[in-house]
């Protein structure tokens, strides 16, 4: 019972992973880049049925992790997928860079965040 469930399982995801591959290959033969390439794989996955944030989640829970672990899990995750906010990259190195932590570094993060989505 156990090898048929984990076998339906490991085919669900192999369909996942497929259609997020077909995706970025649909991508690259239009020659999207950036925006207009994010915006083609997200509008895809969707179509697919491939949730870009649900993946993470999914293979989080999986994982059963919570906390820090799954915030941590999360944020490479997604930052893998290419499905951070915009400038998150630049704005962590900028509060790595301050060694901010914390109150701190949560609000350089917000600031930074909406400024990078603003402009």
């Amino acid at each position: 019972m156990k090898s048929w469930i984990a076998a339906i399982v490991l085919g669900l995801s192999f369909g996942v992973v497929h259609a997020a591959d077909l995706c970025e290959s649909q991508a690259a033969e239009k020659k999207l880049a950036g925006a207009a390439k994010n915006s083609f794989v997200k509008k895809c996955r969707a179509d697919a049925g491939v949730a870009g944030g649900n993946a993470c989640e999914d293979r989080a829970k999986e994982k059963k992790l919570a906390g820090a672990a799954k915030n941590s899990f999360m944020k490479k995750c997604q930052a893998d997928a290419g499905q951070g906010a915009p400038g998150q990259t630049a704005c962590e190195a900028g509060a790595k860079e301050k060694k901010l932590a914390g109150a701190a570094k949560n609000s350089f993060m917000k600031k930074c965040l909406a400024d990078a989505a603003a402009g």
